[in-house]
């Protein structure tokens, strides 16, 4: 199929962008990033916008930069470079541990994380990583900017807190600290495809204890989820093999699953839980052999 007619604009620039952005607030206007979303849903007419603003010319915002204790990555950065960076391996493994599982190759060299993640789908490994590692996203509009943490940002299925007249400009991620360790894990029907359940996993760890657990799931809601009193179970233990499996219990037990056309509930259910358990027992492991 083909998309609904539109209008076309290309802004050079993040102002001339956000000065369109404005100059529309009252039209369905869309962005166009990497496009790898929003292109299939204008095909499919399940989106059918009047204006398209393409930011591929704002080169500004392509960028991975180091700070004393965050990394700095424009929202135009292509998910390639992001999961072949060497500064992103170094500072926070977990992103890169998740791209083994974001979509394919070609999807990877044009969609960018900025897209992604103002995108919000339900089922993507990004939001729920930014979520685990406490990113914040930084927004603009043409009177100026304001940051939002990540677990603020994502509200519901393709909802976020972007206002109609902003702009995702800059995704700030704190560095990986001593004693954190961190795992992902996805189970999906194909390589490559969205996942069923996700999990991704961060642990603090202290003279062989948790100091503190942040456990966050993709694929099962509308939007990434983190069972806050689970985690605080985990904070002391030794992470033995049960309590990593009574915290993994307490998880599911506060989550709503649903069934699809492909995966009952009761699959998902006990997918999630496995899930859980490898991560938090890859993480652990993980701070044993830097121990040792």
């Amino acid at each position: 199929m083909k998309p609904a007619p539109f209008e076309y604009v290309r802004p050079a620039t993040v102002d001339e962008a956000l000065q369109v952005l404005r100059a529309h607030l009252n039209d369905d206007a869309k962005l166009l990033a990497g496009g790898q979303s929003l292109v299939p849903m204008m095909n499919f007419r399940v989106l059918q916008p009047a204006i398209i603003i393409d930011i591929n010319r704002l080169h500004d915002l392509a960028y991975i930069r180091e700070s004393d204790d965050e990394l700095l990555v424009g929202a135009m950065t292509r998910h390639a470079a992001l999961k072949s960076s060497e500064v992103i391996a170094k500072h926070a493994p977990m992103i890169t541990a998740a791209y083994e599982h974001v979509a394919h190759a070609t999807i990877r060299n044009r969609g960018t994380i900025g897209g992604n993640l103002a995108h919000a789908d339900a089922a993507s490994e990004m939001p729920a990583v930014m979520c685990a590692l406490d990113a914040t996203m930084v927004l603009r509009n043409h009177e100026g900017g304001r940051a939002v943490r990540a677990r603020d940002f994502f509200l519901g299925v393709f909802t976020t807190a972007l206002e109609a007249d902003e702009l995702l400009v800059e995704i700030r991620i704190p560095k990986r600290t001593a004693g954190e360790w961190c795992a992902f894990e996805e189970m999906n029907l194909r390589k490559g495809d969205f996942a069923m359940a996700a999990v991704a996993a961060k642990l603090r760890m202290w003279n062989g204890r948790c100091d503190d657990a942040v456990v966050y799931l993709t694929g099962i809601s509308d939007q990434p989820v983190r069972i806050e009193r689970a985690d605080r179970k985990l904070e002391g233990t030794r992470l033995s093999t049960e309590e990593i499996a009574a915290a993994s219990e307490a998880v599911v037990r506060e989550v709503e699953f649903h069934s699809t056309a492909s995966v009952s509930a009761a699959y998902r259910k006990d997918l999630t839980r496995a899930l859980i358990v490898r991560a938090l027992t890859n993480a652990r492991d993980r701070s044993s052999e830097d121990a040792s």
